[in-house]
């Protein structure tokens, strides 16, 4: 918010009523009479406008004009945004410090990543690859450890399973910090050997698809 200052316009009613009562009573008919008319009209308005103080209104900072990259870059650095409202979302519902803290960290690396794209055009077909898979994996595991929280009960299954997650998170993070890492020495990111370990890992606690996450929760709720 911006501070700005307006001037009451008062001062200047009270100026002109002072100018039209000099009028009447003195004479205006020389030109020095002019001149002690105008000083005194002056004297009134000064005089107005330092003991009327401006009103002080806060207004909105103009919003800056968004910056293109041209349409591909714009559309990595919009899914990192919304990955970013998604896991802040979660993160918010996680009670975990230490899952809050992942979360964090593969927060700042996605952003990392996505920025990388308006530094070097060439890296943009990898990030591509890199977001399709992993921001909606990131999330499902989120939305899964959140859902289990939210449980209520946090027996032998349930907290193995969170466990799990955790640790899933941990890898992909560790996943996030070396495509990073390569973006930056300008190699070629070993992508799909990435998504298959997470994949791997996914499909191996069930969280593979939507329909194996809801038969998992229930399975750890009836346990």
């Amino acid at each position: 918010m911006r501070e700005v200052k307006r001037r009451s316009p008062i001062p200047v009613y009270i100026a002109a009523a002072v100018f039209a009562v000099y009028a009447l009573v003195f004479p205006l008919y020389a030109w020095k009479h002019f001149l002690i008319a105008a000083l005194v009209t002056a004297a009134a308005w000064l005089l107005a406008d330092k003991l009327i103080k401006p009103k002080i209104e806060y207004v909105p900072e103009p919003e800056p004009e968004p910056v293109s990259y041209g349409a591909t870059v714009d559309a990595i650095l919009a899914e990192a945004a919304r990955a970013k409202g998604e896991m802040e979302r979660l993160a918010g519902s996680i009670a975990d410090a230490g899952v809050k803290a992942k979360i964090e960290k593969l927060i700042s690396l996605s952003d990392a990543i996505a920025q990388d794209a308006v530094q070097d055009a060439s890296d943009v077909p990898q990030i591509q690859k890199f977001q399709s898979y992993f921001l909606p994996s990131t999330i499902q595991l989120l939305e899964a450890y959140d859902r289990m929280s939210g449980v209520g009960v946090d027996g032998e299954n349930i907290s193995g399973a969170k466990g799990r997650i955790a640790d899933m998170l941990q890898t992909e993070a560790d996943a996030f910090q070396k495509q990073l890492d390569a973006l930056y020495k300008n190699d070629a990111m070993d992508v799909d050997a990435d998504i298959k370990v997470m994949e791997n890992l996914l499909s191996r606690e069930g969280l593979g698809k939507d329909d194996d996450l809801q038969e998992f929760l229930k399975k750890a709720k009836e346990n």
